[in-house]
């Protein structure tokens, strides 16, 4: 049942679709920019550094913050900082290869991949497969989170509210494609920036003010000691799940592509990686404001819910304003990056096929109205499947970590061979599976990247021979200079 009266829910849905319509202009507009099929599926090395750093902000910032993280903020208070301080180290260390990332002019992760060891078709759809289940699992999480927290505002019946946001994604993506979608973002970002510390605030100022909610919920949530609230073992737990994420994720790869200079690959990355902790300030504030007015829900997740219930007219109207954007910008963002996979690594890379500028445009269109499609579907027929998005997060880095990044350390010194990688890859997956099936304590996708790892240096010692001179990669023929 909706939570509203009558007038609430023609503000709501007004709201909404002022936002998805302004969302789909600004897509148009920027999508202008996109001549070249280069264009639609990495941007072209054309985002500045300001656009990098928020667009960024905007893809990871979406729906989780939204829920799980305030619920976090609800249970264990300032912990939350942690979890986006890992995503923040995952930034950091990306850091190390990003010069070298933006240099190279790739598309996608799998070129990465096949960049260090070598054109195997097989290593190319493995490393496909690897890089697109994230997104695409990021793109059913956004649609299952807002249609739970529209139908619980409107009573609008979930398969509608799925239908609604499948449509305003490919409203954001169809017209430019990452040219559309990075600008776009830029500007949705700067307002859940603003949005974020607005609401955060006003939740303090609904509980009683910090005085008031100090009293009522327990120190050790909201003083020093909450940074630690969680537990160290959760702690652990959060650190070999979101770093490793964090470091193969195919999103925070193609706005290194797409920078406009060379020198911004490296700091894009950083800036961006402390925008972050703004969702941490917005969900714990948001989270403990919450335990103050009802320390008793059922669920921690239930409370960003509840917060709805609480919220006078004005406020609810705005919230939703800032739960559209935020939401349709890590949706449309992550539908882009499947697409490029499908396009880039399996039509072209895999199949072999090549198309006219016009016509690979228009091939990944349909993909991505067909993509959009598969996952509503298994949005409204799965919708409490999908915690297995942790499992997408794990699979993924156990099999793309070792060889990206040992791969990187590597490639100077020793001719790597595609059935390395390949090795390697099979090998994190296998690890990453026995080590779930065990139940382990330590998180399975850790068993799963050092199974990689050690893989990927005993068949590097077996099969590669040392470079006479070490020399770097070769960039492609075109001449990379600072633009």
């Amino acid at each position: 049942m909706p939570t509203g009266s009558t007038g609430q829910l023609v503000g709501i849905v007004l709201t909404s679709l002022l936002v998805i319509g302004a969302g789909a202009a600004m897509s148009v507009y920027f999508g202008r920019r996109a001549k070249t099929s280069q264009d639609w599926l990495a941007a072209n090395e054309s985002l500045p550094l300001f656009v990098v750093v928020i667009t960024q902000f905007a893809a990871a910032s979406g729906g989780g913050v939204l829920i799980a993280h305030v619920g976090i903020g609800y249970s264990s208070g300032w912990s939350v900082f942690i979890y986006e301080g890992c995503v923040l180290v995952g930034f950091l260390l990306l850091m190390l290869i990003a010069r070298w990332l933006r240099e190279q002019r790739f598309t996608t992760v799998p070129d990465v991949v096949t960049r260090l060891f070598g054109q195997n078709r097989l290593l190319t759809a493995i490393a496909a497969l690897a890089a697109l289940v994230v997104p695409f699992g990021w793109i059913a999480t956004q649609f299952v989170a807002f249609a739970r927290l529209f139908g619980q505002l409107t009573g609008i019946p979930l398969p509608v509210l799925v239908a609604v946001i499948a449509l305003a994604s490919l409203a954001f993506v169809l017209p430019g494609g990452l040219t559309s979608v990075a600008w776009a973002d830029f500007v949705f970002g700067l307002f859940k920036i603003t949005m974020a510390l607005v609401v955060a605030l006003y939740g303090i100022q609904l509980a009683g003010g910090w005085t008031h909610v100090t009293q009522v919920v327990p120190q050790r949530l909201w003083g020093f000691e909450g940074i630690t609230a969680v537990g160290w073992q959760q702690i652990w737990l959060w650190a070999a799940a979101i770093i490793p994420g964090t470091l193969t994720n195919q999103l925070y790869y193609q706005r290194v592509f797409a920078t406009k200079r060379i020198s911004d690959a490296r700091r894009g990355l950083g800036l961006s990686g402390l925008t972050m902790l703004i969702s941490g300030v917005y969900a714990g504030c948001i989270g403990l404001a919450v335990h103050a007015m009802n320390p008793n829900l059922a669920s921690q997740e239930d409370a960003a819910g509840w917060l709805l219930t609480q919220l006078p007219s004005w406020m609810l109207i705005v919230f939703a304003a800032f739960l559209v954007s935020t939401i349709v910008a890590t949706s449309g963002a992550a539908l882009q990056s499947v697409t490029a996979n499908l396009t880039r690594d399996v039509y072209q890379n895999i199949a072999g096929k090549q198309a006219s500028e016009r016509r690979t445009v228009a091939l990944s269109r349909v993909l991505t109205v067909a993509v959009s499609i598969i996952a509503a579907v298994l949005a409204v027929v799965f919708p409490q499947a999908l915690p297995w998005l942790v499992a997408t997060y794990a699979y993924s880095a156990a099999a793309l970590a070792a060889p990206i990044f040992l791969g990187y350390l590597l490639h100077r010194r020793r001719h790597l061979t595609p059935a390395t990688a390949i090795a390697s890859m099979v090998a994190g997956i296998v690890g990453c599976g026995v080590a779930q099936v065990l139940d382990t304590t330590v998180p399975y996708a850790v068993y799963g990247i050092v199974t990689s790892a050690v893989v990927l240096l005993l068949m590097t010692v077996a099969t590669s021979s040392k470079r006479a001179d070490a020399p770097a990669p070769a960039v492609r023929s075109e001449i990379v200079r600072e633009r």
